[in-house]
């Protein structure tokens, strides 16, 4: 099956983590069929754009749901740490990992593979520039500007 690039913001980190912004409900068998059978969530759930039941969906075809709820206004190193440790629990497993636009994912893969993994700046941040840069969000973007300086 080929990537459900249709998906909001959809990119593929590599052959077993994919990322995007929020999925519709039908789109979440579509990710399953990957053969993807863990989903983290890092938006609120009251969020708009949030699906109103993504456990329940998620429960039906058989796919962990894990929820780290990170306020974009104000991302912490808890949320990171709970995040790294999420990653690593999940070594060797297919992830996608998605929130509302792929903007607090990206930022969190960026610095999960400058500090975890050794990649150097550029290279970390090179798929988090296909979907954002936080300092061209102006006021918006200064907690994620911050936040990818720790």
């Amino acid at each position: 099956m080929s990537d459900p690039d249709h998906i909001h913001n959809w990119l593929r980190l590599d052959d077993r983590i994919t990322t995007s912004g929020q999925p519709r409900e039908d789109e979440l068998a579509e990710i399953k069929a990957l053969g993807v059978n863990h989903v983290i969530n890092l938006a609120m759930e009251d969020h708009e754009k949030s699906l109103t039941d993504e456990r329940g969906a998620l429960d039906a075809i058989d796919v962990e749901y894990i929820h780290i709820p990170v306020v974009f206004s104000a991302p912490t190193e808890q949320d990171f740490q709970q995040f790294c440790d999420t990653m690593d629990r999940l070594d060797g497993k297919k992830v996608h990992v998605h929130c509302i636009v792929n903007a607090r994912v990206s930022a969190f893969f960026c610095r999960y593979r400058a500090e975890r993994l050794g990649w150097n700046e550029e290279k970390a941040r090179a798929d988090m520039n296909k979907i954002w840069d936080p300092a061209d969000w102006k006021e918006v973007g200064k907690p994620w500007v911050k936040f990818l300086e720790n």
